[in-house]
């Protein structure tokens, strides 16, 4: 291979590999809560800033709970594939690597037996007319590594039984949503907006919190999965409590980058 000859123009990436915003240097980090506890009133004021900004700029109901969550979007996705299924037989769809490696997960590691595969290649999509709404429904929004969409949200049925869960790590800030038809949505800071890595981004409508409060899964819970605390759903996760230790450099340039994007014009 040749070493190529032309640079990049903007050289400033987080660990996506993603460009930074236009304009970004490390002085934008200088107001970071660096050196105090994320349990600290400075601590969760900024964590509680990045989410509430994140609401507004996405248009995010009022009636959805949000939350910094470990792991990056994986870690999003597994706490909510551990958390919500078992409930209902599951329509896993997959046209790329992450679709196929929650088929993986939900099929190899859970052994869910009533589970059904809609599977395509790449540069292809699954067949959205045979997902079947009875069913909680896995997929993806955009695949990271084919590029291949789904449309809309038309696919979706309004009356569903069963939960939409959608892994929007390469959606979330470059696409509109319809989060009414969404049940759980999951992505990283280090997609599309150029943020840093290992912090994830969870969202749960109504029926997904009282999925988890009415039903339990038959495996154990790792502490870094829990949702729900004696049966009852973990509301303070959801208000700046998060479950580990975040990086307050990392949501310091979360936040750089939400007011970056209310600037240039959010999605309302």
């Amino acid at each position: 291979m040749t070493k190529p000859s032309l640079r990049p123009a903007r050289p400033d990436f987080s660990s996506g590999p993603c460009a930074k915003r236009p304009g970004w240097t490390p002085e934008v980090l200088k107001d970071a809560a660096v050196g105090r506890s994320h349990r600290s009133k400075l601590g969760k004021k900024k964590i509680v800033e990045a989410v509430d900004r994140t609401r507004a700029i996405l248009g995010i109901p009022a009636d959805h709970r949000i939350a910094i969550v470990p792991a990056s979007d994986t870690g999003a996705v597994e706490m909510a594939l551990w958390s919500l299924l078992g409930a209902r037989p599951v329509d896993m769809l997959t046209w790329e690597s992450f679709g196929e490696g929650w088929v993986t997960d939900v099929v190899k590691q859970l052994k869910l037996k009533d589970t059904r595969t809609l599977k395509a290649p790449y540069g292809q999509i699954a067949d959205l007319k045979a997902v079947d709404w009875a069913h909680d429904v896995v997929f993806t929004w955009n695949g990271t590594t084919s590029g291949v969409k789904v449309p809309n949200g038309d696919w979706i049925a309004d009356d569903r039984e069963g939960l939409a869960i959608c892994d929007a790590t390469s959606a979330v800030f470059a696409m509109d949503l319809p989060w009414a038809k969404l049940d759980v949505v999951t992505w990283s800071w280090q997609k599309v907006m150029g943020g840093e890595g290992a912090h994830g981004m969870l969202v749960l409508s109504p029926r997904a919190i009282q999925r988890l409060e009415s039903y339990t899964p038959a495996w154990p819970m790792p502490k870094i999965f829990r949702l729900t605390s004696g049966g009852k759903f973990s509301e303070a996760i959801f208000k700046g409590d998060t479950i580990n230790t975040p990086s307050l450099l990392c949501i310091e340039d979360a936040i750089d980058g939400l007011k970056w994007g209310e600037g240039v014009g959010s999605r309302a």
